[in-house]
């Protein structure tokens, strides 16, 4: 073959970035500290190999989103004119899997489904009705959670079970996982399940495919779970030509199944490795690097690394200490038109926060300013869905025409009305020309000629008493959406959901503080004017449909993006740290990892924020500071007054 890659781009890199470049043979840990131009030497790497004689079709390089691995094979076919397999660890499962399914099980054809979501949510709703389960929806969740989490943790269903509640679960499993194979169907988590299995049991189909890939490249190593870190083993068991690129440092997603060890634990994993660091950072100026490094030195769970930057000391970090989260939230937007009055554009600013909840007295002091913002990853607070629940029913009480936020608080929680009987209702409540709320009243206490009985006629009954109680508080806003959080079971609702219960509750609780303090500055403002404020502010598209905007976002959503202008907020004890990692080591130093990330996206200019008290869960409490910002030495900070 012939050379292809220009020699004068590998010139450009530094000492540690052309070795991890020109390796070839063997196990190589690249440490790719932040900011140290880590997809230029993943993409040049597979370049190199190329350009030394290995055939594309022998490369085989995996990253974990279709973003990143589009980024990737756009780069290296520029470099090369070589089409390389560049692929999310799913989807290299389910190509495995297309080719060589049938080698597991003949029960298996290539020609198999991949259920989504909704699929799997069915498939559980059938299994828990034929054992006579009624609670289906609230079983759904937890049934699917555990199926998910055995198979990334590589458990089989005829694995044993470790206590009586787990023996139920792995019954469902099994039965599960006969009906996917009996649909000719396999879900997400089987697109890395499976290959392992099969890779396990037919020791010849391994081989086949250790051949066919002789070199792996695995992007962001520190974020593999279990069946991605086995699926690995297994290709390159048979050469050992494995290159991983990732940082201990920047692990935070331990609650998606990743886990730190197998970073850790490479070079005893894969003896004789070779380790190269990227220290140099192209990204912060040196007062920040230092900052962050001083911080994520606290954490034992690492391998050392130093960053450091050759683009000056630049300014010290800001750290701002506010009365509560209003005065928080106007230094910020004090802060950013300064940054717009002296020639940035908002594209260049981004304020980072623990939690989403976070965002809504932000958003209020913006959408005031009118400053043009985005969330990056989710919805504007008052998009949020649990918070259009709960104005369904502020509505619902404010009017009983308003037939949609009927339906809306109707079905949240789930009362087992189903579209048939709302029909019923309302083609009845046009019968009568009554507004919806009106003519149930007249349905439930038997006056109309529409007759519901049994479970449907006591629910729809509760509802009427409830909201009629409501009406009571309609004068006491925030006694009201504090009855109606509680009264209406709306938390026990969400806890169903595991996974998005602490962020749902939290913006709950947020909209119970705005009502506060909407009461406190208002006095004799009405639930009317309420909820055309808040319906105002939930149409904030326009805003910033045009021009700059200002991102907002969580830490986690911010992981791989840069701004010359940073806020990170919040920094205080059981916020950030977070209250459910408090007395947990581990999850402490993964809070610290957090908040490094959130650090080192910062180019020029960080801001960190803390208060005094917060209105937190209905009422102020006064917040101790973070303990990151003890951890940050002295001589990095300039404390800012206002």
């Amino acid at each position: 073959m012939t050379a292809t890659l220009d020699p004068t781009l590998v010139e450009k890199l530094n000492t540690q970035q052309k070795a991890a470049v020109d390796h070839q043979e063997g196990a190589l840990l690249v440490l790719a500290g932040a900011g140290s131009g880590k997809t230029r030497v993943v993409t040049l790497r597979i370049a190199r190999l190329i350009d030394k004689g290995v055939y594309p079709e022998a490369i085989l390089a995996l990253t974990f989103t279709n973003k990143a691995a589009q980024e990737m094979k756009e780069r290296v076919e520029k470099l090369t004119s070589s089409k390389v397999l560049i692929s999310t660890f799913h989807s290299i499962g389910a190509r495995i899997l297309r080719e060589s399914i049938h080698y597991l099980d003949e029960a298996y054809k290539n020609d198999f489904t991949i259920y989504d979501d909704s699929d799997q949510d069915k498939l559980i709703k059938i299994l828990l009705k034929e054992r006579g389960s009624t609670d289906t929806k609230g079983d759904t969740k937890s049934v699917l959670s555990f199926i998910s989490n055995a198979k990334n943790a590589l458990l089989s269903p005829d694995s044993a079970p470790r206590d009586e509640e787990e023996t139920s679960y792995m019954e469902l499993y099994r039965a599960y996982q006969n009906a996917l194979k009996s649909a000719g169907a396999v879900d997400f988590d089987d697109l890395l399940y499976l290959p392992v299995r099969l890779f396990r049991e037919k020791p010849e189909v391994l081989a086949a495919y250790q051949k066919r890939w002789r070199y792996l490249l695995i992007d962001e190593y520190q974020d593999t779970n279990e069946a991605q870190y086995t699926l690995v083993k297994l290709l390159v068991a048979g050469h050992g030509n494995l290159c991983v690129v990732g940082d201990p440092d920047q692990s935070i997603y331990s609650w998606r199944g990743a886990n730190l060890r197998n970073i850790l634990d490479f070079q005893r994993d894969y003896a004789g490795a070779t380790v190269i660091r990227l220290e140099q950072n192209y990204r912060s100026v040196t007062n920040i690097l230092d900052a962050a490094n001083a911080l994520i030195s606290y954490n034992q769970q690492r391998l050392d690394k130093n960053l450091w930057s050759a683009l000056g000391e630049g300014e010290k970090i800001k750290l701002f200490t506010a009365d509560d989260e209003r005065r928080e939230a106007d230094f910020i937007s004090k802060e950013i038109q300064k940054h717009l009055s002296r020639g940035r554009s908002l594209d260049d600013i981004v304020v980072f926060y623990r939690t989403n909840a976070q965002s809504r007295i932000l958003e209020d002091r913006l959408l005031y300013q009118r400053i043009p913002y985005q969330i990056i990853g989710g919805l504007s607070f008052y998009q949020r869905k649990e918070i259009k629940d709960i104005m369904a029913y502020l509505r619902t009480v404010h009017s009983g025409s308003d037939f949609i936020s009927f339906e809306r608080a109707l079905m949240v929680p789930k009362r087992g009305i189903g579209e048939t009987t709302l029909n019923k209702i309302r083609l009845e409540a046009n019968r009568l020309r009554m507004p919806i709320f009106d003519a149930v009243k007249e349905i439930v206490s038997g006056r109309s000629e529409l007759k519901l009985t049994g479970k449907v006629a006591e629910e729809l009954r509760q509802f009427v008493q409830f909201i009629e109680k409501l009406r009571l508080k309609k004068d006491q806003l925030s006694d009201l959406v504090r009855e109606t959080i509680e009264g209406s079971g709306y938390l026990g609702f969400l806890q169903e959901d595991e996974e998005t219960f602490a962020d749902r509750r939290e913006n709950v609780e947020a909209l119970l503080v705005k009502a506060m303090e909407w009461e406190a500055e208002r006095e004799g403002g009405t639930l009317s004017q309420f909820l055309e404020e808040l319906s105002l502010k939930g149409q904030i598209d326009d805003l910033g449909s045009q021009g700059p905007t200002l991102s907002l976002m969580t830490i986690h959503n911010g992981k791989g993006l840069e701004y010359p202008v940073v806020f990170l907020i919040g920094l205080e004890e059981s916020l950030f740290p977070h209250i459910n990692a408090m007395g947990k080591k581990e999850a402490i130093e993964e809070e610290r990892r957090l908040c490094y990330v959130g650090m080192t996206r910062a180019k020029e200019v960080l801001y960190l924020t803390t208060a005094r008290g917060r209105t937190l869960y209905g009422g102020f409490r006064p917040m101790t500071q973070s303990r990151f910002l003890r951890e940050i030495p002295g001589e990095y900070i300039e404390k800012l007054r206002y």
